[in-house]
């Protein structure tokens, strides 16, 4: 056999080598960024709806939870907290909740589905601090001496009543804004998906 022969052989060799691992290598490159065109787990379950078991949660209490990197309040109001809610009317910019951010089954006095529990994004619509849940009548640093309890925005002052309507004179524009939720049982609820009609 001539040296030709031997050389034909050796490159046929290392041509289908280079070949097998340059393909090896193409899939390697390919199989990674394929997957980035998916949206990996974490980023799911940062738009995923919420599950909240609201059994525990005690008269006057309020919970915050997490939904799309935002805080979401969920208070169990009291009969004298939803007493009050028509006596603060008169001290509200938008009482009837016509210029809010709600679903339409949120459109009502006590701006909830059922009136025992309020659930709020934990925003205020003046520069998106979170205002602090003061149930307390006539909280002293609240600095209102008619505080029936509500939500106070340290940042710059915004009040709101406890269905998160916003008081006049304060920056915030509008009430605080109810996400889509629902019940699935009466001890648990959904932030993030809609109650049907």
């Amino acid at each position: 056999m001539s040296n030709d022969g031997i050389n034909q052989n050796r490159r046929r060799v290392l041509t289908a080598l280079t070949s097998v691992v340059g393909a090896a290598g193409a899939v390697g490159a390919a199989v990674p960024f394929i997957g980035s065109w998916h949206p990996s787990a974490k980023a799911k379950a940062a738009g995923a709806p919420v599950e909240i078991n609201i059994s525990n949660i005690q008269p006057g209490q309020m919970v915050t939870v997490e939904w799309r990197g935002k805080p979401v309040y969920v208070v169990r109001r009291t009969k004298e907290a939803l007493d009050n809610l028509t006596v603060v009317q008169s001290r509200l910019r938008d009482p009837e909740s016509t210029n809010s951010d709600q679903p339409t089954y949120a459109a009502n006095a006590t701006r909830a589905i059922k009136d025992e529990y309020l659930v709020l994004l934990g925003l205020c619509t003046h520069l998106g601090c979170a205002p602090k849940y003061q149930p307390e009548v006539g909280a002293k640093d609240v600095g209102d001496a008619d505080w029936l309890g509500g939500f106070f925005c340290p940042c710059h002052g915004s009040k709101f009543d406890l269905a998160g309507r916003v008081f006049t004179g304060v920056p915030a524009p509008k009430n605080l804004a109810v996400p889509p939720y629902k019940y699935v049982s009466d001890d648990v609820i959904i932030v993030g998906e809609d109650q049907e009609a």
